[in-house]
């Protein structure tokens, strides 16, 4: 099943700057291959069901293995049975409305 997530991952305990572990989730993200954009409060993410999860797993077990003790997640999931819709099919839509 094709997902679309919005990712906010927030690492407690490790100081005010999340830019350090961000870069790191990002360097999952696109090792896993998946489709993503980074936006200022969260990143989007699209593909299949399982990869798009396991990479929020591996997202979590790399931020505890560089120190944070806690970490705050929230996702919106999307997914469809009618057809597969990307992130630029969705703007793309917009847009054109």
């Amino acid at each position: 099943m094709f997902a679309s997530i919005d990712l906010c991952l927030v690492p407690i305990g490790v100081g005010t700057s999340l830019s350090p572990y961000i870069k790191e989730c990002i360097e999952i993200i696109k090792s896993e291959g998946l489709n993503y954009e980074l936006g200022a409060n969260g990143t989007a993410i699209e593909g299949e069901w399982d990869k798009v999860f396991e990479c929020v797993k591996k997202c979590h077990e790399k931020i505890h293995s560089k120190g944070a003790p806690r970490i705050y997640t929230t996702m919106k999931v999307n997914t469809r049975t009618d057809k597969e819709q990307k992130f630029s099919d969705k703007l793309r839509s917009v847009l054109e409305k």
